[in-house]
């Protein structure tokens, strides 16, 4: 009757987000575990030193870790998507939070560096990994109206965890040491496993209870009154029972979804994200050591990175209630376009600060855009590929976008040694992050907004081709009266006749019974009305 069978296609009829209720608990989980996810390679840094230490080894050597923390944070997302399209986000989070732990636990009983990579970089590395994409995935199916928000409310965990997570391992460095530090902070990690065990999925029951009993009604609607009706329900039931074993063997998901690639716009936010992560990360890595080099102290130089942490805390969930604006929301990708934009002129405009004041100042607005770009770069990407395809779309994301942390950051110190000036850094980092903004601005007007006002409208059909599950099964009792009015049609056309000849005759006999035989209510169509206005009409001249 017009309505998808699940059991047809590779994904089910999707349940309308909820933007609330438990929903809210799930952003909770998502803010915290974005804030390990992206704060504690950084928050590891302050055990380095001893490191170099007890392991006779150089500073570069010990970077290794945080690096291949993140490699496998963004590496890894093409697992993460086929294990979140096999088992589902919370059996994935779990297991990310028992591996997360567990390493950092074994990487306190280690003896060299090399079984640190292997503990605290690979094993804690895809711990996170297998949490973060999840719980994203779980924020976009429980908020639709309110995701701009929600994202923005999740990015803030980020900037919040980094500013205490890195005071709080200095603490424990100097009471428990380092091997103290690391069993303590595995512990910590196990809270990702909480996490993952609110991330319920949606209710399906109660789609499939409403699909079972409109099943039921348009049975007793077609079927009369009586032992029939109930013989045809029973008689429909097993009839689907029959179809959907026939269908089971058949029945297909895809692990990783490639169809993405025809996307348009996915293929162009991805050039962008690979563009701008070239050089989005370049400025608060290198910050410090020009501060340093400008003659500042380094207590005074250290408290830039924390002004730009306390920037982003509020810029993030700002931003995400500025894009949930109904006349901002459809200009999304613009909006982070100008966020990209902003930043890179930050980077650019701030390259030849040479004393404290001008650092501050660029700590300032580098905070606000790098706050808005965090809060809407995943916002993009579901408005782009909708929900369903998401748990695909940020695994190669994330994939592509690995090569570009392996490749800015290190080629950035590379030119640093070579030039020994900080200026150009900054100039070539503003200059990737404007490009990026460009391309995207430019992209999304010329080959999206552009194709769509050429292609012309579909026509509407009952069976509403491009419309979802939900639209199709609403529209299924709209169509049954209209194939009923059509059966009619003739006979309405011949009473109409019959009307148009007597229309004069009866008028005034037809004011004075017009209230004594009306249409039924549920037939609202003016074409129906006519006819039974027509009805009533040949009915009084036959007496």
């Amino acid at each position: 009757m017009g309505r998808a069978d699940p059991e047809e296609g590779q994904l089910p009829a999707p349940v309308k987000p909820p933007d609330g209720g438990w929903g809210w608990i799930v952003l909770f989980g998502c803010f915290v575990i974005t804030g390990f996810s992206y704060a504690f390679p950084k928050a590891v840094s302050v055990y380095f030193k001893e490191l170099m230490k007890d392991f006779h080894v150089g500073y570069s050597d010990t970077a290794w870790i945080s690096s291949i923390m993140l490699a496998m944070l963004y590496g890894t997302g093409p697992v993460c998507s086929i294990m979140v399209n096999q088992f589902g986000c919370r059996p994935v989070m779990l297991i990310g939070g028992l591996l997360a732990s567990s390493g950092m636990i074994l990487a306190s009983f280690t003896t060299n560096i090399i079984e640190l990579y292997l503990t605290a970089g690979v094993l804690t590395g895809l711990g996170m990994a297998l949490n973060f994409q999840p719980s994203l995935i779980m924020l976009g199916t429980y908020f639709d109206k309110r995701r701009p928000l929600a994202n923005g409310l999740a990015a803030a965990g980020s900037p919040v965890f980094l500013s205490s997570l890195s005071p709080l391992g200095q603490v424990l460095l100097e009471k428990f040491g380092w091997r103290g530090g690391f069993l303590i902070m595995g512990g910590l990690l196990l809270n990702c496993c909480t996490c993952g065990a609110v991330m319920r999925p949606l209710d399906m029951g109660m789609k499939r209870k409403m699909e079972k009993t409109q099943d039921k009604y348009e049975a007793k609607e077609m079927l009369p009154i009586g032992g029939k009706s109930e013989e045809g329900i029973s008689t429909t039931d097993g009839t689907k029972k029959a179809k959907k074993a026939k269908k089971k063997p058949k029945k297909g998901k895809k692990l990783l979804d490639f169809s993405i690639f025809s996307n348009r716009g996915f293929i162009i936010y991805t050039i962008s994200k690979f563009i701008l992560v070239l050089g989005l990360f370049v400025p608060p890595i290198l910050l410090v050591n020009y501060a340093k080099d400008t003659g500042v102290p380094d207590t005074e130089a250290a408290f830039l990175l924390s002004i730009i942490g306390f920037i982003d805390i509020f810029a993030r969930p700002a931003c995400g209630m500025v894009a949930g604006l109904k006349w901002v929301r459809p200009h999304v990708a613009y909006l982070f376009s100008f966020a990209m934009l902003f930043n890179g002129l930050t980077d650019i405009c701030s390259a030849r600060a040479s004393n404290y004041t001008g650092l501050v100042i660029f700590c300032v607005f580098f905070g606000i855009s790098y706050g808005m770009v965090g809060a809407l770069q995943f916002e993009v990407l579901m408005a782009i590929v909708g929900s369903q395809k998401f748990s695909s779309a940020i695994g190669l994301v994330l994939l592509i976008e690995a090569f570009a942390v392996l490749i800015g950051p290190p080629s950035a110190g590379r030119l640093v040694d070579a030039l020994k000036n900080y200026e150009v850094i900054f100039y070539l980092a503003g200059s990737e992050v404007v490009l990026s903004a460009l391309f995207l601005a430019m992209a999304t007007y010329c080959c999206l907004n552009r194709g769509k006002k050429k292609t012309p409208p579909p026509e509407k059909t009952p069976s509403g081709g491009g419309g979802s599950d939900t639209e199709e099964a609403e529209s299924d009792v709209p169509e049954a009266e209209e194939h009923s009015s059509d059966n009619h049609q003739p006979a309405h056309n011949t009473d109409n006749a019959v009307v148009a000849a007597s229309e004069e005759a009866n008028h005034v006999e037809d004011e004075q019974s017009g209230e004594g035989g009306r249409c039924p209510e549920g037939d609202r169509e003016v074409s129906a009305q006519a006819g039974c206005n027509a009805d009533q009409t040949v009915e009084r001249d036959s007496f």
